[in-house]
């Protein structure tokens, strides 16, 4: 009976997924061995090299996963809630019995090894969540169920940025997604985003001014945008359009006039007038509440006022970074020219991968690699080393593979019939989707030097650990799915 299921299983594993995975990892062993190699190593193969130590790590993946395979399906939704609490312990003592390394303290050392937990945290966050928002009767609706699925994504963030590990942290935010997948009001989503806008226009034109005025350019720009998003949404769901129409007008006059005043008149802070706008227009927007019994208008409120206190607050949360890490924001928003500094990786990862030209140099024969110009070529910037052994259209061929990956889990994702398999694969989608795009970013100069591995070809075992773990999870959930099919 126990061979007969066996057998059922390995009929349903989707294989196309299992050949995507091998030949993703395969490629990142030879992009590993490309920018570890030195000049006149003749073994490849050898444990002394990281060549060599990553085909350990390869091969204990592929143990790991046929173990998990094995495992009945229901046992990943049964101890969901009990691995989650046990890796939040293991965060929570993490830095306290870690090593330092370079700052972070996310590392513990099992004599030869060592592991990051934060890397099977996101595993645990994943099990978890699939299992509280698929039990019966979870809507995101409801505002009590919605903070529980915060909670299960915030405290994990909490507890790795205890850690000094920004960037891993940052990696949760993409189980928001998942959260929108699922119900969560796109407005909530549209706040996120918004956020983001606020904090970099805010802070890369904050010391800008206004023609001959005291008017910050990037705090007027936001504030003028809080203004036009807080009119949009109140058309989008408050469906009224004469109060829109008198917002915009007031909204538009009121501004022209504060700039001719300023320009012609007495240069004065445009900035004061458009946040007096803003409260007014949220004054208005609780009296259209109270009016209409309408709690859409009173939210709406709140963001005007809430993204007033974020534009204020950035500064302050900008300063209070550390040294590294507000630098490296202001190389990648062009506040400074750093080549020999902060900037220096990524300019040194764009020489690499625009040196590889169209067709690469070849296998072992990069020379920004071998020369080991590009700090962290193996791990977090293993990404320049395709570019210069692979040249575009080796780096587009990988591009092309990991989205045919993203894109059949996806496939699998949507098609599953119970509730844990479709939630528990749209968080895998989400977390390799945020690591492909902030890593690939991160190398060619497009988003901030944060520090996460990309799947499956960084160096490391955590990371590729971490992703097995994620993915053959999926895998045998789906082929229960498809048995019963």
């Amino acid at each position: 009976m126990i061979r007969k299921r066996k057998e059922n299983v390995w009929k349903s594993i989707d294989w196309i997924t299992v050949l995507l995975y091998l030949v993703l990892v395969t490629c990142g062993w030879f992009s590993i061995c490309g920018a570890s190699y030195t000049y006149g190593e003749t073994d490849l193969f050898s444990f002394d090299s990281r060549s060599g130590k990553q085909l350990v790590w390869i091969g204990c993946s592929m143990g790991l996963g046929f173990v998990l395979l094995m495992l009945e399906e229901k046992i990943y939704e049964v101890l969901a809630y009990l691995f989650y609490a046990a890796m939040m312990l293991l965060l929570l003592v993490t830095p306290f019995i870690a090593r330092d390394i370079k700052g972070s303290l996310s590392w513990i050392s099992l004599g030869p090894v060592s592991l990051q937990p934060a890397e099977f945290a996101k595993y645990a966050t994943a099990l978890a969540l699939a299992k509280m928002m698929s039990s019966y009767g979870f809507t995101l609706d409801k505002g009590k169920n919605f903070i529980r699925a915060i909670f299960l994504i915030l405290l994990p963030m909490i507890l790795i940025i205890m850690q000094k590990e920004t960037g891993s942290a940052l990696v949760y935010a993409a189980f928001f997604l998942v959260l929108y997948r699922e119900g969560m009001s796109g407005a909530i989503l549209f706040t996120g985003v918004a956020a983001v806008i606020y904090f970099v226009v805010g802070i890369r034109f904050g010391n800008e001014f206004l023609w001959d005025t005291p008017t910050s350019v990037g705090r007027s720009v936001v504030l003028t945008l809080i203004l036009l998003f807080s009119i949009g949404m109140t058309w989008v769901y408050g469906k009224l359009w004469k109060p829109v129409k008198w917002m915009l007008i007031l909204s538009i006059t009121t501004t022209a006039a504060g700039i001719l005043l300023s320009e012609f008149i007495y240069a004065f802070d445009l900035t004061y007038l458009l946040v007096s706008e803003c409260i007014v227009m949220a004054g208005y927007l609780i009296y259209l509440a109270i009016m209409k019994r309408s709690k859409q208008f009173a939210l709406i409120a709140l963001f005007t006022i809430g993204s007033v206190a974020f534009l204020y607050s950035c500064n302050m949360v900008f300063n209070k970074l550390d040294d590294h890490q507000r630098v490296r924001i202001e190389v990648l928003l062009g506040m400074k020219d750093d080549p020999k500094g902060a900037g220096y990786n990524v300019n040194q990862s764009k020489i690499a991968i625009g040196s590889g030209g169209l067709h690469g140099k070849g296998f072992l024969n990069g020379t920004q690699t071998k020369l080991k110009y590009v700090p962290e070529q193996d791990t977090d910037f293993i990404f320049c080393t395709v570019g210069e052994e692979m040249g575009f259209i080796g780096s587009s061929a990988i591009l092309f593979l990991f989205m045919l990956f993203i894109l059949r889990l996806l496939h699998l994702a949507e098609k599953q019939s119970h509730a844990f398999g479709r939630i528990y694969g749209y968080c895998l989608v989400s977390i390799f989707l945020f690591h492909l795009f902030i890593n690939v970013g991160m190398v060619l100069g497009l988003t901030p030097v944060i520090g996460i591995p990309l799947p499956f070809f960084s160096y490391g075992g955590s990371s590729l650990w971490g992703f097995t773990l994620l993915l053959f999870t999926f895998l045998r959930v789906n082929a229960e799915y498809n048995k019963k099919k």
